[in-house]
């Protein structure tokens, strides 16, 4: 049986349209930005811990043999629950969130963190609920017990 959830871009695409949106939208209202002390700090070490979070779960995924595209459900060999799996069930959509928020950290403008809502909607509505009727179909009772031992964000 063919698994193949129904999304329309891929999650990259996504974090490329939400972070033009935060940009436009700093555009438009660039006299509500704020800067302050710490603020290229603060960016960076979300930019890090984004990008370290997705490395290692994309190794992991790797090191299990399993697939790292989250469009060919069908391709997945085994269901990973350990490492930084052990802790959420999305570490890379984890990272993008904390590279979405290092980018409106950087712009200064409190309304590009609504973006942030919407693609946390985004993600669990379309991205993450098709994903994981694909992983409960595929892995069934087993998928079901990780779920409940492993939140989908943190």
């Amino acid at each position: 049986m063919k698994l193949k959830p129904s999304l329309w871009l891929p999650p990259p695409a996504i974090v490329a349209i939400i972070a033009t949106l935060m940009w436009l939208s700093e555009q438009r209202l660039a006299h509500w930005s704020v800067r302050f002390a710490g603020q290229q700090g603060l960016v960076w070490l979300l930019v890090v811990f984004g990008l370290v979070l997705m490395v290692l779960a994309a190794w992991q995924l790797r090191r299990a043999n399993t697939t790292i595209l989250p469009f060919v459900p069908e391709q997945t060999r085994q269901l990973v629950t350990e490492g930084i799996f052990r802790y959420s069930r999305n570490p890379i959509y984890v990272g993008d969130f904390l590279l979405l928020l290092a980018w409106a950290v950087w712009l200064g403008n409190g309304v590009a963190l609504i973006w942030l809502l919407v693609f946390i909607g985004y993600m669990n509505k379309m991205q993450i609920a098709a994903e994981e009727r694909a992983l409960a179909v595929k892995f069934g009772s087993d998928y079901q017990e990780y779920c409940r031992k492993a939140r989908r964000w943190l």
